[in-house]
């Protein structure tokens, strides 16, 4: 189910689960927001420093169950990721929020929340966050696209083929987000439901023989055999390794191409100025074609 769509005056609640962030970030996501015609808000904590974390442990619980919580909360932005969450889901209550459902937006580290929501069957955005709300042009498609999904206009991507793509059309409920955090997630509550669903993964700065690593595991756990498509994001300063005897792509390539289902590569989310929003946890047709790939919600 997704939550409610946004009005006009509806409360966004900005806060930080994750890594510690700039205030200047809050403060141009902020005024993105209130532009859009939202009532903003921040957690307590969200400019917080605690090392690398925004805040304590505690104080981060704090702001994300106070955000999960506030009925009068209509959708909670994560300012960025980093690593964090991984500290305090499980000591998250989601009762209260599942009598009053919201859109969380956020990416990377956010993986973690999206999990969380996926299992609950509530969708979430994997989407744009407090930097590029801040740095990048208000016309900009990620920025569009995130307005009109938060208020009830679902998107339809077309993206030019990739010589990698294996043709096919499908339908499933999309989940998945940073490769990484996901393996963090395996054999623990948290953890995805796999069957038949269409799975999105994005990476950034991770060597070619440990995403092979991943994907190994994902291919002899059955988890790919269970899926009814792939969709791979950007893979970013992922720097090839000539010692593999194959490039990165070459690689992906060869672990899914006996999987009777479509894949998509190149697919523009993940750790980029261009990244796409995906509805995590919505319904999903996926059409890989010679000519296009057409991803619809």
């Amino acid at each position: 189910m997704t939550a409610p769509f946004l009005k006009p005056a509806d409360q966004i609640r900005i806060v930080s689960p994750s890594g510690a962030i700039n205030p200047e970030y809050i403060e141009g996501a902020g005024k993105l927001l209130a532009d859009w015609g939202f009532k903003v808000s921040e957690g307590k904590y969200a400019r917080n420093e605690y090392g690398r974390f925004a805040g304590t442990p505690e104080q981060r619980i704090a702001d994300m169950q106070e955000a999960l919580d506030d009925p009068e909360v209509k959708a909670i932005l994560c300012s960025r990721g980093g690593y964090g969450i991984s500290q305090i889901i499980d000591k998250i209550d989601f009762s209260h929020f599942m009598e009053s459902p919201k859109w969380l937006i956020g990416f990377s580290d956010i993986t973690i929340l999206h999990n969380a929501f996926s299992n609950l069957e509530i969708a979430s955005i994997h989407g744009i966050m407090a930097k590029h709300m801040t740095e990048f042009p208000p016309d900009t498609e990620p920025t569009v696209r995130l307005r009109k999904i938060i208020t009830g206009e679902f998107p339809t991507y077309r993206i030019p083929p990739q010589p990698q793509n294996k043709i096919g059309k499908s339908e499933g409920k999309l989940i998945g987000g940073n490769l990484s955090v996901l393996m963090g997630l395996r054999g623990s509550q948290f953890d995805l439901h796999y069957k038949n669903a269409i799975l999105f993964i994005e990476e950034i700065d991770e060597k070619p023989y440990h995403i092979d690593r991943m994907l190994q595991n994902l291919r002899f756990s059955g988890i790919l055999a269970q899926l009814s498509g792939l969709i791979f994001g950007q893979f970013s300063d992922c720097e090839e390794d000539p010692s593999m005897m194959q490039t990165l792509q070459e690689m992906i390539s060869a672990i899914v191409k006996d999987y009777n289902y479509p894949v998509c590569f190149n697919f523009p989310a993940g750790h980029v100025d261009y990244n796409l929003p995906l509805i995590m946890g919505a319904t999903v047709q996926l059409d890989v074609k010679n000519d296009e790939v057409l991803i619809k919600f």
